[in-house]
C-alpha cells in the first residue's frame, strides 16, 4: 500500500512541475505561431511563403519528435523537455533577428527551432501519464493539456497586443515583441522541468537510471508495432487528422481576416478563443475518454471538427463572428481528437515500449499538420479560404468513418 501511495504522491506532484512549465511554453508556442504568418508576410508579402513559415513550427515539430522520444526512451523525461524547449528559445531568438533584418531565411529556420517547443509540449502530455492509473490516465493528460492553455490562450493576444510596445520602447520592432517573450517563456519552463522534475517520471515507470542503453526501436520499426495494433492505428489516426485540420485553417486565419482590415487585436482574440477550444474543456475531455467507448469519442471529434470547418467556409473576410465560432469548435474537436488518441495509444503498449511508439505518432501527427499548414496557403492562393475550410470539414468526417468501422469490426469478432 505504501508503494501505491507512493507513486500516487510522486503522479500528483510530477503533474503539478508538468504543469507550471506548460503554462509559459503554450505562451511561447501560441504566440510564436501567431506572429509568424504576420511577420513574414511583412517580409515577403506572398501568402504562400507566409503559411510556409508559419507551417514551419509544425514542420520542426515533426523532425524533433522521433530524436527527441528517442532521447528521452535512453534518459528519461527531464533531460529531454529541457532540451526541447531551450532549442525553442534559441529559434525564437533566431526569429527576432529575422525581423530585425528582414531576413525571412532566418525567420524560417527560427521558426522550424520553435517547432521543438511545439513537439517537447506534446511529449510533455505523455510525461503526465507515465505514472497515472489506467482509469485516470486520459485525464491527466487532460489535466496537462488544460494548464497549457493558461498560456496558450493569453500568447496570442498578448504577443500581438501588449508586446509590441515594450519592445519598440527598448528598440526592437513591434514584431519582434512577441518573439522576445517566446524568449522568456521557453527557458522559463526548461529552468523549471530541469530543477524540480525529480525523480524522473519515465525512468520510474520502467525502472530505468538514465545512463543504461535499453533496445530503441527505429522509426521503421516504431511504425510496424503501431501498424499490427488496430487500437494504435484508430489513435494516430484521430491525432493526425485532428492536427491536420487544425493547423491548415488556423494558418491562414490571420491572412483571410488581414485581407478584410481587421484589426491585429481582433485576429488574436480569434486564436486564442481558438486555443479555448483546444484547451479549456481538456480535462471534461479527458474525464469523458476515461468513461466512454473510444469510439464514440472519436466520432464526436470527427463530428465538431467537420461543423467547425463548415461554420468558418461561411465567414466572409470582412466578419468576424463566424470565423470565432468556427475556429472554436475546431479547437474543441482537435481536443477530442488529441487526448482520446494519446491515451489510447499510452494503453496500447507497455511502458518500456511507449517512449519510441509516441515519437513516431506525434510524428505522424505534426507531419500531417505541416503538411496541411504548407496545402491552406497554396489552396487559398489559388482558390480562397471558404474552399480550404470545406475541405477540411470533409476530411474530419474521416474520424466518424473510423469509429464506425471499429465498431463494426468489434461487432464481427464477437459473433465468431
Amino acid at each position: 500500500m505504501t508503494a501505491v501511495l507512493d507513486r500516487a504522491g510522486l503522479q500528483r506532484r510530477t503533474l503539478i512541475v508538468l504543469m507550471t512549465a506548460a503554462g509559459p511554453a503554450g505562451m511561447g508556442m501560441a504566440g510564436g505561431f501567431a506572429a509568424t504568418t504576420l511577420a513574414s508576410k511583412d517580409i515577403v508579402d506572398n501568402a504562400s511563403l507566409a503559411t510556409l513559415a508559419a507551417t514551419m513550427i509544425s514542420i520542426g515539430g515533426a523532425v524533433t519528435t522521433v530524436p527527441l522520444s528517442r532521447y528521452m526512451a535512453r534518459r528519461g523525461r527531464r533531460p529531454g523537455l529541457r532540451i526541447g524547449w531551450s532549442v525553442a528559445a534559441s529559434g525564437a531568438l533566431l526569429a527576432v533577428l529575422a525581423v530585425e533584418t528582414d531576413l525571412y531565411v532566418l525567420l524560417v529556420l527560427g521558426s522550424a527551432m520553435i517547432g521543438a517547443g511545439n513537439g517537447t509540449n506534446l511529449a510533455a502530455r505523455y510525461a503526465a501519464a507515465d505514472l497515472a492509473e489506467p482509469d485516470r490516465r486520459a485525464r491527466s493528460i487532460g489535466i496537462l493539456v488544460w494548464a497549457a492553455s493558461i498560456g496558450s490562450i493569453l500568447g496570442p493576444t498578448v504577443a500581438l497586443g501588449a508586446t509590441e510596445r515594450p519592445a519598440e520602447w527598448f528598440g526592437f520592432e513591434a514584431l519582434s515583441g512577441p518573439y522576445l517573450m517566446a524568449i522568456a517563456v521557453f527557458a522559463t519552463a526548461a529552468i523549471v522541468v530541469e530543477v524540480f522534475l525529480r525523480p524522473d517520471p519515465l525512468l520510474v515507470a520502467t525502472g530505468g537510471d538514465g545512463h543504461s542503453a535499453p533496445a530503441r526501436p527505429s522509426l521503421r520499426e516504431s511504425f510496424g508495432h503501431i501498424g499490427r495494433n488496430r487500437l494504435a492505428v484508430i489513435a494516430v489516426g484521430a491525432m493526425a487528422v485532428g492536427q491536420g485540420v487544425m493547423v491548415a485553417v488556423m494558418t491562414v486565419t490571420p491572412i483571410h481576416m488581414g485581407d478584410g482590415n481587421q484589426d491585429k487585436e481582433i485576429i488574436g482574440l480569434v486564436i486564442s478563443l481558438h486555443i479555448v477550444g483546444m484547451y479549456l474543456f481538456a480535462p471534461l475531455v479527458g474525464w469523458l475518454v476515461d468513461r466512454l467507448p473510444s469510439s464514440v469519442i472519436v466520432a464526436t471529434a470527427g463530428i465538431v471538427l467537420s461543423v467547425g470547418g463548415v461554420v468558418a467556409s461561411r465567414t466572409a473576410a470582412e466578419d468576424s463572428a463566424g470565423v470565432f465560432v468556427g475556429l472554436f469548435l475546431i479547437g474543441l474537436g482537435w481536443s477530442f481528437a488529441m487526448i482520446s488518441g494519446s491515451s489510447l495509444l499510452t494503453g496500447a503498449f507497455s511502458a518500456d515500449e511507449r517512449a519510441a511508439v509516441q515519437g513516431a505518432a506525434d510524428f505522424t501527427m505534426t507531419a500531417a499538420g505541416a503538411t496541411a499548414g504548407i496545402a491552406s496557403g497554396v489552396v487559398v492562393e489559388v482558390s480562397s479560404f471558404q474552399m480550404l475550410s470545406q475541405v477540411a470539414a470533409v476530411a474530419a468526417l474521416a474520424l466518424v468513418a473510423a469509429a464506425v468501422y471499429s465498431v463494426n469490426h468489434l461487432h464481427r469478432v464477437r459473433a465468431r
